[in-house]
């Protein structure tokens, strides 16, 4: 009965990757508060005590954390519940909804920056290449540069069925799974996880 019960009470894969989304852009949207908070402190509608180079770049770097993390979040979401491939446009943006969010998280901000002409010039570059560097490597850990469609996991799940019983295995830092348990990756693993694809 215990058993059953904890049967009932997982969430399914569907349930837990709309959870992850959920956090995901709850994420993006305190990154896009983050900006507008870094611009309100540039353009001195907002004092904070303190050195406003030094809450500059705080920002901007707190953005960059809470859109990387929404993001590898996101990406996580679509392994468990992908996005069907059919429709072309709507699967290129699905899987790039990390890398949206990271525009609309510092293009506005570094547009605003190269715009000001109150700011001290040598500070005006220090933290327009940080917002830029920040902006790159958002894009760069948004990326789902190799994504899975739902097409792709009907085929895996097929195949899984095809060569076994229906059980994939993997390792703690795998990039793959394996349906032969007896594999030689496998075997060399001190750790080894199994479950469905």
């Amino acid at each position: 009965e215990t058993a059953a019960r904890a049967e009932t009470t997982e969430k399914t894969p569907k349930a837990r990757a709309t959870t992850l989304r959920v956090i995901a852009v709850l994420l993006w949207l305190l990154a896009i508060g983050c900006e507008v908070l870094v611009i309100t402190i540039l353009n001195g509608i907002l004092y904070i005590p303190g050195d406003k180079n030094i809450w500059l770049i705080g920002g901007i770097v707190l953005d960059l954390i809470l859109v990387v993390i929404g993001s590898q979040l996101w990406k996580k979401s679509n392994r468990i519940d992908p996005v069907s491939e059919k429709n072309k446009v709507k699967f290129f943006l699905w899987n790039n909804m990390g890398v949206i969010a990271a525009v609309l998280a510092f293009l506005p901000l570094i547009v605003i920056l190269l715009k000001d002409k109150k700011m001290d010039k040598k500070m005006k570059k220090i933290v327009t290449a940080v917002a830029a560097v920040a902006l790159l490597a958002a894009v760069a850990f948004s990326v789902d540069y190799n994504p899975v469609s739902q097409e792709d996991l009907e085929s895996a799940k097929e195949e899984s069925v095809a060569l076994g019983d229906g059980t994939a295995y993997w390792t703690q830092w795998g990039r793959s799974y394996h349906f032969d348990p007896d594999c030689q990756t496998l075997r060399n693993s001190a750790t080894l996880y199994q479950g469905t694809v």
